[in-house]
């Protein structure tokens, strides 16, 4: 250890060091890493609950120094780069270092005005990045930074308030009874705490945590979740622990980066790259302009060598292919359709924080729905209550408060997790629910002692009881427990609550009653939410697997959970448009399947088959057992529409592909309001995940409570990938445009103006890309999903057609303007721009800028997934005042003009007339190659390969 801690922090910080020795049952495997981010693991996770425990009486100074060299200072401290560090690595990108390539050749070849021009755009652009990089890192590190104040305990048995800061694993802190924000991860070993975890999870429901069980069992915080108070959750109220039971008391056990809120942190800093195909396609399709300019130049080379140009000359020519053939602004001109997309999606109350998923939304085919809150009302309302014992049910009771006095009126007033906060009672709205219907109130004092909660009766004939200790709510068990006390101490009884089948598997057999499985069954396909309790006498201290055993079963509550009117119109919305919809919940299997015919999810016409798995154990191998809604069995094929009794681990598995005989292959998209794994996107519903943390980390937040929001989204996504894909086309063929009319004009020994390039690329190209993105999407879901491949044959075989289109076009005004009696011919001796102006220059110009225009119009597609062309107000107006340039351009474009752009001035009107013919016979045919490639006449193969692919399978 003296060699840890003689490490300076200027050391450890640039050093690579390895360290292992056992410390206090801590095992140390340290790696740091160099510049100014460290990775310590395995550090503690061998720690087991009886090891905490161990820790309670608090680390010396020595130690507590010791540690801090080990982990580090507790601060999620996120980086923020100085503008000439972020300056130089944005100049680096392969983007700006290709722009900076071209500015040079471009300045070398004294094109000086567009070059220019380009440096401004790249300036520009460059300062808006680093200023939006920058304010993201300044706003995570203040959402992410937290310093207070904590007090710890030593192994003195002194309480210290230090900063935490200052806090290490294995501090002993003590929890105030007002709570604190929690500037760590820590094991609650004594006492109970109210925690608003909102912060990480986005559900507003506070939620109880109670002392972590004494064991060899190795501690998790995933396993443990029930007793780990979290780091940047608030923690409301904390009692039972403590001197006189005012507060809690935990130990730390993560700090940094290392606690719940630096691994989400850590999440938006380093987000998963986004595996879609269309952006791997974007990238290859890259690879195939450049093989297109490495043939360009070649060409461009064979030409000028044969000119007896100079060496500078061919090497800057043939560079400037290079510049011609691979647009460096295409990345950034196909995200201008998603950019539009989330801008709308903002003003219709969905927030989206990663613009590439919203492309990603719009290839989705399957749907996972949480039921309650999400297809369900938040709230549920008592439905009636019914008693049960060896002699069967007693007659259902409509309100718990009309229930005679017993165990089973007890059971429902003190079995919950409620607790009071500033006089009102706080907790999971169904306990609100339950404990309002009994007539109990609760309160705060018992026998003069403050306690964790006490429930009162309406009446003085009965005694008030209070939890002695209480076991939450687990979605893994199916169930919670509390072992009560009458006043004075007297009577222990322990109360269970949670899923019938769970609670009768916890009771002695005699004790439930025959018609239980036919009563549940009854209750549920009602689509109402049934509660089982139980209870048993106590006369010790027990732990949760003796208390919750040979119960005595007491009946069951009945809640009303409404379907939101909302959920049926949207469920609709998506069968209609071929998107399955699949609800993943905890619920009993019966209850989910009558929601989900309330809400159109199955249909009522439709038999519903009952899958039940049986998992792996030493006697048995696990099974599946297919059972139909009357009874029978089956073995026929069906698509999975409804996943129940399923806990939030095993969640995180029920958004991967699901297979159906429809479906082989599916992209999932996960729509939970609490579940925080998704296969591509997440959305958070409601208000109060508007602003948590929580939403940070989810892709996509929506303000409304319902899932209206849904086909919104899908619609955008739609909308967004179509306009991606056109953009991505419409800068491919400027390229080819461009590139083609450049090799005619070397072949003829000439090149174009400076300032043509400069219309053609500034104010003709870039604000037609910019414009062509703004339509919607359409108001109808349509049942087939965009294209998001780039190398299907279609779109390679109608850019191939395209080509050709536009070659045969200039080539066209070319000959076209060569073969008229008043043609002049090249001077031979003079090459490039010295030539200029000319009339095969002027042609070819003139028509090329024809094709930008033309093929704007023809890649921007419209139906069914976006609204038609003339909902796009600005890029209509932009097309006609486009289209009138060209044309006076083309037929009289003025002395001043013609001398700023090198224009040839041809006085053959019916020669002018006759160009215009020929770019309007090019928008002919690509208009009709596009269309045919839409109705997929012109590529019969795609049937064929589908029908030999369904011959061979």
């Amino acid at each position: 250890m003296d060699l840890l801690g003689e490490l300076e922090d200027t050391e450890w910080r640039d050093t690579v060091q390895l360290y292992k020795e056992e410390v206090r049952n801590m095992s140390l495997f340290i790696i740091v890493l160099k510049p100014s981010v460290f990775v310590c693991s395995v550090l503690n996770e061998d720690w087991t609950c009886k090891d905490l425990y161990g820790f309670q009486k608090g680390l010396s100074h020595l130690e507590q120094n010791l540690r801090k060299r080990v982990y580090g200072p507790n601060l999620i401290d996120v980086p923020v780069k100085p503008y000439m560090k972020l300056l130089f690595e944005e100049v680096l990108n392969p983007f700006y270092m290709f722009q900076l390539f071209s500015i040079t050749l471009w300045m070398i070849d004294h094109y000086f005005v567009y070059a220019i021009c380009i440096f401004i755009i790249s300036v520009l652009s460059i300062c808006i990045s680093l200023y939006e990089i920058r304010k993201q890192s300044i706003t995570i590190r203040n959402m992410a930074r937290f310093v207070t104040n904590v007090t710890v305990r030593r192994n003195s048995g002194a309480e210290q308030c230090v900063s935490s800061v200052d806090l290490v694993p294995g501090d002993c802190i003590i929890i105030p009874q007002d709570g604190l924000l929690l500037p760590c991860d820590a094991a609650l070993l004594d006492g109970e705490c109210l925690v608003n975890e909102s912060m990480l999870t986005g559900e507003s429901v506070p939620v109880l945590k109670t002392p972590l069980p004494a064991g060899e069992r190795t501690y998790s915080s995933e396993t443990e979740r029930r007793h780990t108070l979290f780091c940047g959750t608030q923690l409301i109220q904390a009692k039972g622990g403590g001197q006189e039971g005012s507060g809690a008391i935990a130990v730390v056990t993560s700090t940094g980066f290392f606690t719940a809120k630096g691994n989400l942190v850590s999440s938006i800093l380093y987000p998963q790259p986004t595996n879609f195909r269309f952006y791997r396609d974007s990238a290859k399709f890259l690879l195939v302009l450049s093989f297109v300019a490495m043939f360009g130049t070649i060409y461009s080379f064979v030409v000028l060598f044969t000119s007896n140009a100079t060496w500078l000359e061919l090497v800057i020519r043939s560079l400037d292919i290079v510049t011609i053939a691979v647009p460096p602004a295409l990345p950034a001109a196909i995200t201008t359709g998603t950019i539009y997309a989330q801008r709308r999606l903002k003003n219709q109350g969905v927030f989206c924080i990663s613009p590439p998923r919203i492309n990603i939304s719009g290839k989705v085919s399957v749907f996972c729905f949480d039921k309650t809150g999400t297809l369900t009302e938040d709230g549920l309302d008592v439905w009636g209550v019914m008693e049960g014992g060896p002699s069967g049910f007693s007659e259902l009771v409509p309100e718990p408060r009309l229930l005679p006095t017993g165990h089973m009126l007890s059971g429902l007033a003190c079995c919950h997790t409620v607790t009071l906060l500033r006089g009102q009672p706080l907790g999971d709205p169904l306990e609100l629910k339950m404990v309002e219907s009994t007539g109990w109130v609760l309160d705060a004092e018992f026998g003069g002692h403050r306690v964790l909660a006490v429930m009162r009766p309406p009446t003085q004939q009965l005694s008030a009881q209070g939890p002695v200790s209480r076991f939450p709510f687990s979605s893994a068990l199916q169930r919670m427990s509390v072992v009560t006390v009458a006043q004075g101490g007297r009577s222990a009884l322990a109360f269970i609550k949670g899923s019938p089948e769970m609670v009768a598997s916890l009771c002695r057999a005699e004790t439930v009653p025959a018609q239980f499985s036919s009563k549940l069954r009854n209750f549920s396909s009602e689509g109402l939410r049934v509660l089982a309790l139980a209870y048993k006498p106590l006369d010790r201290k027990h732990s949760q697997g003796e208390v919750e055993k040979d119960m005595q079963f007491l009946g069951l509550m009945m809640m009303k959970n409404l379907v939101k009117p909302e959920s049926a119109k949207v469920i609709n919305v998506l069968r209609l448009a071929n998107l399955r919809s699949v609800m993943v919940t905890g619920d009993n299997i019966l209850t989910a399947v009558n929601v989900a015919k309330s809400c159109g999810m199955v249909g009522s016409d439709e038999k519903v088959i009952f899958v039940n798995a049986t998992p792996h154990t030493a006697q048995s191998m696990p099974t599946l057992r297919f059972t139909l809604e009357d009874g029978g069995t089956t073995t026929a094929q069906s698509s999975v529409e409804v996943i129940t009794q399923v806990g939030p681990a095993q969640r995180q598995h029920c958004s991967t592909p699901l297979l159906s005989p429809s479906h082989s292959f599916p992209d999932t998209l996960s729509l939970q309001v609490l579940l925080r794994t998704t296969v591509f996107a997440r959305m958070a519903l409601g208000e109060q995940c508007w602003t948590a943390l929580a939403s940070v980390a989810s892709p996509f937040t929506s303000k409304t409570d319902n899932i209206s929001c849904v086909p919104l989204l899908i619609r955008e996504g739609r909308c967004s990938l179509v306009t991606s894909f056109s953009l991505f086309k419409y800068m491919a063929l400027y390229s080819l445009i461009q590139l083609c009319a450049v090799l005619i004009l070397y072949t003829v020994k000439t090149t174009m103006a400076d300032l043509q390039f400069l219309v053609c690329d500034i104010f003709v190209v870039t604000v037609l890309a910019i414009v062509m993105g703004r339509g919607g999407p359409s108001k109808e879901l349509d049942p087939r999903r965009p294209s998001a491949s780039l190398l299907a044959l279609p779109v390679l075989g109608s850019l191939f057609i395209h080509t050709c289109i536009i070659i045969l076009g200039q080539l066209s005004a070319l000959f076209i303007t060569t073969s008229q009696d008043w043609y002049i011919p090249l001077n031979s001796s003079v090459y490039g721009s010295s030539n200029l102006p000319n009339m095969e220059d002027t042609s070819v110009f003139l028509l090329s800028g024809f094709q930008y225009i033309i093929m704007a119009v023809v890649v921007t597609k419209g139906y069914p997934h976006k609204k038609p062309l003339y909902y796009n107000v600005i890029f209509l107006c932009i097309l006609f005042v486009l289209f009138a340039m060209m044309t006076w351009l083309m037929v009289y474009p003025g002395s001043i003009v013609r001398q700023y752009l090198q224009l040839y001035d041809f006085s053959d009107m019916n020669f002018k007339i006759l160009l215009v013919a020929v770019a309007a016979l090019n928008f002919l045919l690509c208009f009709v190659v596009e269309v045919s490639d839409d109705m997929t006449l012109i590529f019969p193969l795609r049937t064929i390969v589908k029908d030999i692919k369904t011959y061979v399978q």
